[in-house]
């Protein structure tokens, strides 16, 4: 068969077409059935079961893995081998939510009246509202579609998405009532670059003691140039007798005396130092370091104390190895 480009353009223009269709369709019917629903999910004491089979269970793979990442203790549980032994998996406490574009998948209906014995509460999310699934659930989804994406109007498409798109709104709302905050996605995602965001402090990825170049006011350019070379942050602090900060001098400084034509040999640290620099707390969020020294096109920022003593310091490259930025 010769693969005709054009052809396949306008299927995929289609199939979004379909599934949009869907979506939008999906938003029209939702009703109080979806808010008693969240309710339920709610108040929960144990988890929230999520079941399906086929695509059915992909989908539901994801719904619970979405679920847990944002506040609602979930699971998947395949159905088949539910009936098979991991039905104990279940208590009286959990909620099971259970997907079938049908209703009538026979693995999942073969334990709807086990389901009910154990007195679980069952949402459905279906486009078969008069199915078995429908009939034992207490709350009803109606995720049904016009029409699949396929051009056989065989292969789960635009009923899956609507699944899917379902059950994210599931998650969000119950996110919401939940006031799940951006910091408690963090602490369930700390591999990932939101977590390293917002939960790498500037303490964490600081220099300290001797690696924090530091002069006195009086001290000569030549020992400023020798303190800075050897800690290479590409600044030096230039602190007073107790520690507190008063200024700091960096690469950009040097580069722009040079330009000048400053003889620098005989001046002093704190002729040559910028007072009053920027300067961030060690409990600050790292991301917040990030945010001040692009805000101010600065490359490195002193860490202080409550008294303004010099107490680290921290240059883009260390919040780059910590994959803040």
């Amino acid at each position: 068969m010769t693969f005709d480009p054009d052809r396949a353009l306008a299927l995929a223009r289609e199939t979004l077409d379909i599934e949009a269709a869907a979506l939008h369709g999906l938003r029209e019917r939702l009703d109080a059935r979806f808010a008693q629903a969240v309710t339920r999910m709610l108040g929960v004491r144990g988890r929230v079961v999520v079941m399906g089979m086929g695509k059915s269970g992909h989908i539901g793979r994801k719904i619970a893995a979405t679920l847990a990442s944002t506040g609602t203790p979930a699971m998947f549980v395949h159905p088949a081998e539910a009936s098979h032994g991991d039905l104990g998996m279940i208590k009286a406490v959990d909620l099971v939510l259970a997907i079938s574009n049908s209703g009538e998948s026979d693995e999942l209906t073969a334990i709807l009246p086990v389901l009910k014995r154990l007195g679980v509460p069952l949402i459905a999310i279906t486009g078969g509202l008069d199915s078995a699934l429908a009939r034992h659930a207490d709350v009803v989804l109606d995720s049904s579609v016009t029409k699949e994406a396929c051009p056989l109007n065989l292969a789960p498409t635009a009923s899956t998405t609507a699944q899917l798109a379902l059950g994210d709104a599931l998650a969000v709302a119950l996110l919401d009532a939940r006031g799940f905050r951006a910091e408690d996605f963090a602490r369930s995602h700390p591999g990932g670059a939101l977590g390293r965001r917002l939960l790498t402090h500037v303490s964490d990825v600081m220099r300290t003691g001797d690696a924090v170049p530091r002069v006195g006011p009086d001290t000569p350019f030549v020992d400023l140039m020798r303190e800075m070379s050897a800690k290479g942050l590409g600044a030096s602090a230039i602190v007073d007798a107790d520690g507190r900060v008063l200024g700091i001098f960096t690469d950009g400084d040097l580069r722009r005396l040079v330009e000048k034509g400053v003889d620098l040999r005989a001046l002093t640290a704190s002729q040559v130092m910028h007072p009053q620099p920027r300067t961030i707390r060690a409990d600050a969020l790292a991301a917040e370091a990030a945010a001040l020294m692009e805000s101010n096109r600065i490359t490195s920022v002193l860490v202080v104390d409550a008294d303004g003593r010099l107490c680290g310091a921290l240059n883009s490259n260390d919040l780059m190895r910590a994959k803040v930025i």
